[in-house]
């Protein structure tokens, strides 16, 4: 049902096989256990490392396997295809890693990407502030040289593994005065610094499983190497070089999303009975699974061609935005629609439609706002 465009190899399918079959035996029988903890075990970290999940694109001479986004997004959709939402791998692999390979010195990768591979250290990257989301020029957090030392202060929120992160980049002002063109992204080692402190592991609507965090810098002293590029202020560039990657990830979960709710559902409904027959057989759910088949076979030609363009390094800001806008909001949609189909099942968090309708909310929000993504494809027009 699920035809896609995509210039597969057979390397790719292998790590989305190999992937797939991870997260079934490794994350989701612990899926209950993880959500009632709110983290995944630091162990599956280790185990994913170990099966070479973590950094799968960077490249062998630090600790990863070579691969392009075509096997970061095959991992993605094993991990939707499997049910398991916990793990925050993509963004450590996805996100976190290629700001380190991209701009980092030769030492900073040598010395950070390869204990990244292994689920040694687990990234992060402190974006969002209690009073700056989407905004991120408004950013309060400071990075002030003294001596050979940049001293960090401030309060990051909302930020993805966060209880567990021990790498994380930090979105600083270095000069207050420059507004966007003082800010730099700082490296912070956790477990090597002093005055970092872990806030509240927040109770969101979904995701339960994830570890979702305050984080806390008071008077934090790290080296000036940990610097990000060659000189600072170049941060805010590097931000808006990095998003677009970032956003066709959530392009890629909500495609995937769409499709296994459209699965799930046909199933439930061809075998579901209503007044004597299959709910399938009834008109109105052969034509809102008509529709949504429609929607599903759009979405995945639109995000297939959009990893091509990535993995050609042609991916541009509005392209990426409408893959995150359009796709995100299908997603809900759908999942919404799928919920309706299963009645009164539907509503119970045992079924996995509960589980994407919960988990699925968060997608038109985090990576920058529908309405930013909105007025960044306007900017084209």
């Amino acid at each position: 049902m699920f035809e896609r465009t995509l210039r597969l190899s057979e390397e790719d399918r292998m790590v989305y096989d190999n992937a797939l079959k991870f997260f079934e035996r490794e994350c989701v029988p612990h899926n209950a256990r993880w959500a009632e903890q709110g983290v995944i075990d630091r162990e599956a970290w280790e185990k994913a490392g170990e099966a070479g999940l973590l950094c799968a694109t960077m490249p062998p001479e630090y600790g990863g396997s070579g691969l392009n986004f075509r096997a970061s997004a095959m991992l993605m959709e094993a991990q939707i295809e499997a049910g398991s939402a916990g793990p925050g791998f993509s963004l450590h692999s996805d996100i976190v890693a290629p700001y380190i390979y991209a701009y980092g010195t030769e030492e900073q990768k040598q010395r950070w990407l390869p204990r990244m591979a292994t689920g040694e250290l687990i990234g992060a990257i402190a974006m969002t502030e209690p009073g700056a989301g989407s905004d991120l020029q408004g950013v309060r957090t400071t990075a002030k040289k003294d001596g050979n030392q940049y001293v960090v202060n401030g309060q990051k929120t909302f930020i993805t593994n966060g209880q567990l992160a021990n790498l994380i980049i930090v979105v600083s002002k270095t000069d207050p005065t420059k507004g966007a063109h003082g800010t730099s992204l700082i490296v912070v080692e956790t477990d090597e610094v002093e005055g970092f402190r872990r806030g509240r592991n927040l109770d969101k609507v979904g995701m339960a499983a994830q570890d979702t965090s305050e984080l806390f810098f008071d008077e934090v002293r790290v080296p000036m190497t940990n610097l990000l590029g060659t000189e600072e202020g170049q941060g805010f560039i590097q931000l808006m070089q990095q998003l677009p990657s970032e956003r066709l990830q959530i392009g890629v979960t909500a495609i995937k999303t769409v499709e296994k709710a459209l699965e799930i559902t046909t199933k439930y409904t061809k075998e579901r009975q209503a007044f004597g027959k299959p709910v399938f057989s009834f008109q109105n759910t052969r034509f809102k699974l008509a529709e949504i088949a429609t929607e599903a076979r759009i979405g995945r030609i639109f995000v297939d061609h959009c990893i091509e363009l990535l993995v050609e390094d042609k991916l541009d800001v509005q392209t990426a935005a409408m893959a995150k806008w359009w796709c995100s909001e299908l997603q809900c949609k759908v999942v919404d629609e799928c919920l309706q189909l299963h009645g009164g099942y539907g509503y119970m968090m045992e079924y996995p439609i509960a589980q994407m309708f919960v988990n699925g909310r968060i997608q038109k929000i985090y990576g920058g706002t529908n309405e930013i993504m909105k007025e960044l494809i306007s900017r084209m027009l």
